[in-house]
């Protein structure tokens, strides 16, 4: 390989981490989280009483304090809650 491409191949590298780190925040505009439909081990991230803090760790299916993201305005059709347990 050669310096330019070596320059090219780390370009290309950038962009592609850039683009998978910012089109979460990006579509995050038209979704919402979604508590009470996640699946086990198909959440989006931590739990709401802090029993993890990572996607993916969901016990069972359905627990009020799992979360994932769906489109807006779905959530409760779904048969979730926009809003963690215990809150209002």
């Amino acid at each position: 390989m050669n310096v330019n491409s070596e320059r090219k191949f780390a370009l290309a590298a950038i962009a592609v981490s850039i683009a998978l780190t910012t089109a979460p925040v990006l579509a995050a505009g038209d979704k919402e989280k979604c508590y009470g439909i996640a699946k086990a081990g198909k959440n989006d991230c931590a739990s709401s009483d802090g029993a993890h803090s990572c996607a993916g760790q969901a016990k069972a299916d359905n627990l009020a304090t799992e979360w994932k993201y769906v489109a807006k305005g779905t959530c409760e059709k779904e048969g979730g809650k926009t809003t963690p347990p215990g809150r209002k």
